[in-house]
């Protein structure tokens, strides 16, 4: 993930979902940093989860064949 903007509501950030990246507004979420995993709904990133369940998310996502969608959303 990175991160830009100064201001709190313009702040986003890269995503990497599972290896696919996606820009999203980090204005939700004013602490996310490099590193953290967090919740994105319609291009905004609404809450932090941790590490552990991200990963098993991502797997339930995997095994539904979700982040096929993902890729061909595109950007």
């Amino acid at each position: 993930m990175s991160v830009s903007g100064e201001d709190p509501l313009e702040r986003t950030g890269k995503i990497d979902f599972g290896g696919i990246l996606k820009e999203a507004s980090l204005a939700y979420v004013p602490e996310a940093k490099i590193g953290d995993y967090v919740i994105v709904h319609v291009g905004f990133a609404i809450s932090k989860m941790a590490e552990d369940e991200a990963r098993k998310v991502f797997e339930y996502l995997k095994q539904m064949d979700e982040l096929a969608e993902l890729k061909e959303a595109g950007p």
